[in-house]
């Protein structure tokens, strides 16, 4: 689909450079045409000038010397008349006749394409190609050939403009034609023409490829949407999964401890015996209380997912809660040798939370300090608080685990992520600790954010807002 997509919009482009460039073309060849037109009859108009009003002096001037031609010419044919009275001397004549007035014509032409070959560069420029008399031109000739567009234009020659009309623009494309090229001057003029809306002009000949370009959009900005579904749900099923297997191991070892001690509870050397009784029933209790904590774990965060769930939100110290969790917790950690500290400083502890639910997300930080430890010493945990900015509270949890590598961090908050933990296979969960963690900081209006440095450990620190302010 992405090859087609290139491909399609890739003739859709080339299509329309190829048009736009026939179009260009085609206009500049119509001006040209136009310019050369209006070019060629400025100079039939200054040639009717030259006769109309220079004809007459010359005839004036050439009066005497053409008189005595003629007379002599016409003393000769009345010679000729008496001594020939035949028709073929008579043609003759005529025939002279008309020869030397050929001649005589010619020659009075000549003087007047002299003259204006000598003197029509001396005219200013301004009177040989009138301002008003060249957009007239323009215009016509410009509209006999289908252009409709609105011009400037100037006169120009090597030295600058001449003169130009109030709206030319310099900057803008021009069209060039030379004036009077057959003058004999030496610094020759030329007719300059700009098109200001010519863009327009131009794109308004390819305006109907817009429909097309804005289905292949609709159908582009669909293609990105569906893979982005697709990837988003390629993503999903593959956390599902992982969910589910997470999931199914968790559950598998409270169910085999749970028919385990049913099976004892059947026998009847166990039924006999209170002791082995009793633990069987304990394993009974505690494996069902941690499959309870389990599924409890994924309705609570589903029910605030949904909105469904109730928050009792109510001051209370931060301190004494946090107090009370470091010492349960302490003996899980000597478990593993290791030692839990606090150092609860906040001289304001008072905040707005729900106490259940603020000491879980306590204890699920400290969970996965246990859980993500390292195996070559022994866990070190550590919670402060302390008060900032006068309104609010911060608290640290710190342990010296594994640490967390820079591009999990950016993910360690969302629902069903779970660190990579390498080589170890021991550490159990379904990826919803730290989501709980912050959909509940979140709730609390307050903000949590992580920290860490890869083989020595990691920091979270939340920020809750005082209850005063």
């Amino acid at each position: 689909m992405a090859v087609t997509f290139i491909g399609l919009l890739y003739v859709q482009i080339m299509y329309m450079e190829n048009m736009i460039k026939m179009r260009n073309e085609q206009f500049t060849e119509t001006v040209m045409r136009c310019l050369n037109t209006v070019a060629k009859t400025l100079e039939r108009d200054e040639t009717a000038r030259y006769l109309n009003e220079d004809l007459d002096e010359e005839l004036a001037a050439m009066a005497g010397r053409g008189s005595s031609a003629y007379a002599h010419g016409t003393a000769t044919q009345a010679g000729r008349n008496n001594a020939r009275n035949d028709f073929g001397s008579q043609y003759q004549l005529r025939h002279e006749e008309l020869k030397e007035r050929y001649l005589y014509q010619k020659e009075l032409l000549n003087e007047v394409v002299l003259n204006i070959l000598e003197t029509s560069s001396d005219r200013p420029i301004a009177e040989r190609a009138d301002s008003v008399t060249v957009r007239t031109y323009l215009h016509d000739e410009l509209l006999a050939n289908g252009i409709d567009l609105p011009f400037e234009f100037a006169i120009a020659n090597n030295n600058g403009i001449e003169y130009a009309t109030a709206g030319y623009n310099a900057a803008l494309q021009s069209y060039s034609l030379p004036l009077f090229p057959n003058d004999g001057s030496g610094n020759p003029h030329s007719l300059r023409v700009v098109f200001p809306t010519k863009s327009d002009y131009i794109f308004s000949s390819i305006k109907f490829m817009l429909p097309s370009f804005s289905f292949t959009f609709i159908l582009l900005c669909i293609f990105i949407y569906t893979i982005v579904v697709v990837v988003k749900q390629k993503k999903l099923n593959e956390i599902k999964n992982e969910f589910i297997n997470n999931m199914t191991h968790e559950f598998k070892t409270p169910i085999s401890s749970i028919s385990l001690a049913a099976q004892m509870l059947n026998d009847d050397a166990v039924r006999k015996s209170p002791t082995m009784m009793k633990q069987a029933i304990n394993v009974i209790s505690d494996e069902t209380k941690r499959l309870r904590f389990q599924v409890e774990k994924v309705l609570q965060l589903s029910m605030f997912d949904r909105k469904n769930a109730t928050m009792k939100l109510q001051e209370a110290d931060a301190n004494a809660i946090i107090d009370s969790v470091i010492n349960t917790f302490k003996l899980k950690v000597g478990k593993f040798g290791g030692s839990i500290t606090g150092q609860l400083d906040a001289e304001d502890p008072i905040v707005n939370i729900d106490e259940m639910h603020f000491t879980n997300v306590i204890f699920n930080l400290l969970d996965n300090a246990i859980k993500y430890r390292r195996e070559d010493v022994p866990p070190q945990l550590s919670i402060t608080t302390a008060n900032k900015g006068g309104n609010r509270l911060v608290i640290t949890v710190a342990d010296n685990g594994i640490g967390i590598k820079r591009e999990d961090l950016k993910r360690i908050f969302e629902k069903f992520y779970r660190v990579s933990t390498g080589n170890r296979h021991d550490v159990k969960g379904f990826g919803l600790g730290l989501a709980y963690v912050h959909k509940m900081v979140t709730l609390f209006n307050g903000s949590i954010k992580a920290e860490s440095d890869l083989g020595k450990g990691s920091k979270f620190i939340i920020t809750l807002p005082l209850i005063n302010n």
